[in-house]
């Protein structure tokens, strides 16, 4: 690899535990908690294993979860919905978690209905922006699975507004990435925006 050039997020060497739980410690320290204290002694290595999960998408390639489809002449609309979303905002590391409702029409294959989840989580799994998120698995649906359209809703809270800030809880922000025949056809995509607002 050329000198410069960032490496894939998946390719990038494991999680540096030790050098986590030293700074969990001196924020600690900064804040003017004691980490010697019973309740504190062990937040740093829980912080660090923590960290591990919430930031493992940084290792791994989300569009391996579409790797594996199936031949099928289904023509019609793949809706999954209500689908649990967690992720820390790259702002301030704090959780914004919602649900994530994904879409798309199939080209030459389908894909397991789990996958959709599993690539969404990849992405999430990262320090994240929700509208990044977003466009990422819209994109993942359209261009690396090759539908011949794909609609991406989520709508979540933000902590870094409602538990600080503004402390506005309970507003909720909605984005939404469309591609293909949905951002072609207006019918199509009022028809899939029809199905994810029923039944809630």
């Amino acid at each position: 690899m050329a000198e410069g050039v960032p490496q894939e997020p998946w390719r990038r060497p494991g999680v540096d535990k030790p050098r986590i739980e030293r700074a969990v410690r001196e924020i600690l320290l900064a804040i003017g908690e004691n980490p010697e204290r019973e309740g504190l002694l062990y937040t740093p290595q829980r912080v660090a294993e923590a960290y591990e999960y919430f930031f493992a998408g940084l290792r791994e390639d989300p569009l391996k979860h579409l790797e594996v489809g199936f031949s099928e002449e289904y023509k019609g609309l793949v809706l999954v919905r209500n689908i649990d979303l967690h992720s820390l905002c790259e702002h301030h590391l704090v959780p914004f978690v919602g649900k994530a409702h994904v879409g798309y029409v199939p080209g030459e294959k389908v894909v397991g209905i789990s996958k959709i989840a599993r690539l969404m989580e990849g992405y999430a799994r990262r320090p994240q922006l929700q509208e990044r998120l977003t466009d990422q698995i819209a994109d993942g649906l359209y261009e690396h699975l090759g539908s011949k359209g794909s609609i991406v809703v989520i709508e979540a809270e933000h902590l870094c507004m409602t538990a600080r800030g503004v402390q506005k809880p309970g507003s909720i922000t909605v984005t939404s990435a469309v591609r293909g025949i949905f951002a072609e056809d207006e019918s199509q995509r009022a028809e899939v925006m029809a199905l994810i607002r029923s039944q809630r």
